[in-house]
């Protein structure tokens, strides 16, 4: 140790609380006499020290010192036994001679020794001042201020020593070079702001130090050959182990770098560049009210003022609107948000974070500096007592409050200190039982545990007084369910318990998510007005993700989102106005990740949630057909076209899908509602199509193009993942040898060519995605065909040619768009053909012969398999349409493409008995239903297994069923009785005749007309 200096007087240790645990003092007391006992045994030096310790020891004053170390604080009892010549100091001559000693000798080895020479005496150093520290704040020899100065001024002394010695390694190795090397620091370019109650000299006794490394690009020298940045990464990692790591000697600091600009995704250490790119573009308000703080504590300090004088106009704004205020006030206003949270207690109650406590002072004055600070200077004050008595001098507060919270701050700020001397522990909570409360009672001092507990809440309530009377008319921005604090870096532990009860299965990965939107890594959440209005519905949106039953899925697929919006203030101020739209977003990430998925990719179709949520949408043909006709009357292009028509069907799509979800529509609605978006679309898209297509081909006078929707288009039954069925076929005068356009061509290669460029434009990806996959394998010959058929040709392929499952296809034939004396007269070719009169043994057989090689081909293993399962809806489909061949010459009402429609007509027709067709009804109905109920979850999701959480718990429900049990059980009686009735209806009776039936093969194709 340095050279004794004299001593200021010593201190009168009467007033050291002696009052502690009998036990652990008398343990403590034995082992001060055995180390005394053992010292001589390392020499003569020892000895004497060893002999002057017991003599100072002895002594009444000192005995109470030592008493009341042993039995309030096992950690000072073993400084006391590790550091025996401290000890003698400091019987001698008091706290103030051991401190300024210690830093003596530490300035001796400051930018001299090496790094790895260091490690040794930091520790020391750490444990003198430790216990210099605590000795005159438990004796009450030093107010406040000193003993939060002393350890934060040696906090100090050690980041530069630790710094100059990392620095003059790296000159050594010539990585750098150092405008002064007798002092590595000065000029250096490098520099550590300390941030906290370490930037605002408010230390507290176990407290970790919060730093920002940066370095200064246009000063340093760095001559290495890699970068200037992971040279000082790895500076920084230097120093931060000299400080941080645990050894035989104990630790320095515990030290944290998250207050760095989003710690997430960037370096321990940063550019300041790059630091103030950030804080002038995504800079959040806690980070302002941190940086108030701020100040250099080591390294290149000149480097480090200038750095916070170019941030002067961020932290300090002159103007802030009500959003920067709403967002300022939200910083503390969040944890406090829930009625009855945090209530003032005694027994566990964390004096930093809990109601009335020091976090509640600190804010009281930060809150009031962010807000007025940009137009009144005298208010930037660093620490808490300064800036309380200069909301004072400015006349923003009564001295009578700022005397009561400045005393009331010294006094937990006491406590804290006590609980955390015990044990060297980062903790602020105190005891949670009655045996700690009076333990913490006794070492500070207090008559007894009834006064300190009486004291305590008078003060606690006295702060939250003070506080909500600041923030009373802040607006409520948290949730019912409990604390919501995303700010800052550290997970709070209150929010975790909250995203816990809100249903989050991850809450850690969730507040992490938060916070990463929240530092503006996403293009949607770069400005500023955009984090002020995410910060106002955050508790709104994660109770409505909390009420999907699939939380975690939702709040990641919105995280998809935000990622791929260009902007995102729009979006959270028409979410914070239209809490439905919250709603019906939070349900659709949930429970339908394929729409979900749609959203992400393209957020235009976010306008689409907005109408719906505002008036539920009229899928009426004509309303559509003219919405369509006016998006594309403004169409620039046929890019434009192609583009447009993807979106608004996208749109309808997702209203439809919305729609299902919320039990709006059914199965059978939404089929029909998807089937004439369809029907709009695509006569639009062929009729651009032949416009264009016409700008070099012309017309051919009097022909006719005519689509056909066949399978789930035809009968109106599409799901959200269905393909388009379709058949074109047109009709010319004979008279007609060639088109009338620049480049002529004759009807049937104009047709060869117009077609394919159709079914193009419809399946050709853009930048809005497909609009349909298109299957034209139902058309004659089938793939082997030409895309287009003349109407004669195709009438005479049905009559003489066409195979029994091409008529059964024909069932569910549609016009979708033609000329009405084209779309009469294939209606008519259509009922000719389905109506004229079958061999019934030959029908019976071929419908059998095909319904086993469908089930060959697709088992349906499942009854989740709701379209091959045995009883499932092709069954239902193969029933309806053998008995509309069937009957259909007799009754051609029955042949209406839509089963259920044609069911209802053979029930009438009496075609069926009427329990039978009845069955059939709800049975089709149940499966039409889930089937477009599943496939909001994707075409894959085949089994409860693979749907959403989400929407596995709301689909029986949808369906008037308490559970998925009781569905399962119903969907299986179902399909029971729809088999039950095909093998009495077709198996059986087919049985004797399928040697009758058609070999199926050759260019045909069967198909999946389900």
């Amino acid at each position: 140790m340095a050279k004794p200096t004299k001593s200021p007087g010593l201190p009168d240790w009467r007033q050291m609380p002696a009052n502690g645990d009998p036990a652990i003092q008398a343990r403590g007391f034995d082992a001060w006499a055995t180390m005394l006992a053992e010292l001589p045994e390392e020499g003569r030096a020892a000895a004497k020290l060893a002999q002057q310790l017991a003599a100072e020891s002895a002594k009444p004053g000192a005995t109470l010192l030592l008493a009341s170390l042993f039995g309030h604080s096992p950690y000072l009892t073993s400084l006391a036994l590790a550091e025996p010549q401290a000890m003698l100091t400091l019987l001698r001559q008091g706290p103030e001679v051991l401190l300024d000693q210690t830093l003596a000798d530490l300035r001796k080895i400051a930018g001299k020794a090496a790094a790895d020479e260091l490690m040794q005496p930091l520790r020391q150093a750490k444990r003198r001042v430790a216990l210099a520290v605590a000795v005159a704040d438990i004796a009450e020899i030093w107010p406040l201020e000193r003993v939060t100065g002393a350890l934060s001024d040696f906090a100090a002394l050690v980041i530069d020593t630790a710094m100059a010695a990392t620095l003059r390694d790296a000159a050594a190795r010539g990585d750098i070079d150092l405008p002064h090397p007798e002092q590595p620091c000065l000029g250096s370019g490098f520099v550590a702001l300390g941030m906290g109650k370490l930037g605002a000299r408010e230390l507290n006794y176990s407290s970790d130090i919060d730093l920002i490394m940066l370095f200064d690009q246009e000063v340093v020298r760095y001559r290495g050959r890699k970068s200037a940045l992971e040279c000082y990464v790895r500076l920084t990692q230097q120093m931060v182990r000299l400080l941080h790591e645990h050894n035989a000697d104990g630790y320095v600091f515990r030290t944290d770098l998250r207050l760095r600009p989003d710690p997430g995704s960037t370096p321990v250490a940063l550019s300041m560049a790059a630091a103030e790119t950030y804080y002038e573009s995504f800079g959040q308000n806690w980070e302002r009210a941190a940086m108030i703080k701020a100040r250099p504590v080591g390294g290149d300090i000149v480097a480090g003022k200038a750095f916070l004088a170019r941030l002067t106009p961020y932290v300090w704004r002159k103007n802030l609107d009500f959003a920067a205020i709403e967002d300022i006030h939200s910083i503390k206003r969040q944890i406090h948000a829930h009625k009855g949270h945090g209530e003032i207690a005694v027994e566990g109650h964390n004096l930093k974070l809990g109601r009335g406590g020091i976090r509640e002072i600190e804010f009281f004055a930060q809150t009031q500096q962010l807000i007025a600070g940009g137009r009144d200077s005298r208010l930037r004050a660093i620490g808490t007592v300064e800036a309380l008595n200069a909301l004072v001098a400015t006349e923003r507060l009564d001295p009578a409050t700022a005397r009561e919270l400045t005393a009331d701050y010294g006094y937990l700020r006491k406590v804290e200190h006590r609980l955390q001397m015990a044990n060297d522990e980062q903790t602020h909570s105190l005891p949670g039982d009655a045996a700690g409360i009076a333990r913490i009672a006794a070492f500070l001092g207090e008559p007894d545990a009834a006064s300190f507990r009486a004291k305590l809440l008078a003060l606690l309530h006295r702060v939250k007084t003070h506080y909500d009377a600041l923030f009373a008319e802040a607006p409520n921005l948290g949730s019912d369910q409990g604390s919501l604090v995303f700010t800052g870096t550290d997970d709070d532990p209150e929010t975790l318990a909250t995203l816990q009860r809100l249903g989050f299965a991850q809450p850690a990965d969730i507040a992490a998510m938060v916070r990463g939107w929240h530092f503006g890594r996403y293009r949607a959440m770069r400005s500023e007005r955009a984090r002020e209005k995410l910060t106002a519905i955050m508790p709104s949106l994660l109770e409505a993700f909390s009420g999907t039953g699939s939380p975690d899925e939702a709040i990641r697929r919105f995280d998809l989102f935000l990622s791929l919006l260009p902007a995102g203030v729009q979006l959270f101020s028409l979410l914070q106005s239209n809490p439905a739209v919250l709603t019906v977003l939070a349900e659709l990430l949930a429970a339908a990740p394929h729409l979900a998925d749609s959203l992400a990719q393209n957020p235009a179709l976010f306008d689409s949630l907005l109408e719906y949520a505002e008036t539920p949408p009229d899928f009426a043909p004509e309303r559509l057909a003219a919405s369509l006709a006016r998006q594309l009357g403004s169409a620039r292009d046929f890019q434009d076209v192609l583009d447009w028509t993807r979106r608004w069907t996208g749109e309808l799509r997702l209203q439809v899908g919305i729609g299902l979800l919320r039990g709006r529509l059914d199965g059978a609605a939404a089929g029909r509602a998807l089937s004439s978006v369809a029907d709009a679309v695509l006569a639009e898209l062929l009729h651009h199509v032949q416009a264009e297509f016409a700008q070099a081909h012309g017309a051919i006078p009097g022909a006719k193009l005519a689509l056909i929707g066949l399978g789930r288009l035809g009968s109106r039954e599409l799901t959200l993942e269905s393909d388009l069925d379709l058949l074109l076929l047109y009709e010319h005068s004979a008279k007609a040898q060639q088109s009338d356009g620049k480049r002529p061509l004759t009807p049937g290669l104009y047709f060869a060519r117009l077609c394919p460029r159709f079914i193009n434009a419809i399946t050709a990806m853009t930048g809005e995605g497909r609009l349909f996959e298109v299957d034209m394998r139902l058309r004659p010959s089938g793939n082997a065909g030409p895309i287009a058929s003349d109407l004669q040709g195709f009438g005479d392929y049905q009559r003489k040619e066409a195979w029994t499952w091409e008529h059964m296809a024909l069932t569910r034939a549609r016009v979708v768009t033609a000329a009405p004396a084209l779309a009469k007269k294939f209606n008519a070719l259509r009922l000719a053909v389905l109506g004229s009169k079958r061999d019934p043994r030959k029908l019976l057989a071929n419908v059998a012969d095909m319904r086993r090689r469908l089930a060959q081909a697709k088992p349906g293993k499942s009854i989740w398999s709701l379209k091959h399962h045995r009883g499932g809806l092709v069954d239902i489909e193969f029933i309806t349409q053998y008995l509309q061949l069937r009957d259909g010459h007799a009754k051609p009402a029955i042949l209406d493409p839509n089963p259920l429609l044609a069911l209802q007509a053979i029930r009438d027709a009496g075609c069926l008995p009427g329990p039978d067709a009845d069955m059939l009804l709800d049975a089709a109905r149940l499966q039409g239903d889930l089937l477009a109920l599943t496939r909001l979850a994707g075409a894959d999701a085949g089994k409860p297994t693979q749907w959403p959480p989400a929407l596995a718990k709301r689909l029986p429900a949808l369906l008037g069923e308490p559970d998925l049990e009781r569905l399962t059980l119903r969907l299986e009686a179902a399909q029971a009785a729809v088999y039950q009735l095909y093998d009495s209806l077709v198996e059986q009776p087919a049985a004797p005749y399928l040697s009758l039936a058609d070999m199926i093969g050759g260019s045909h194709n069967s198909g999946d007309q389900a």
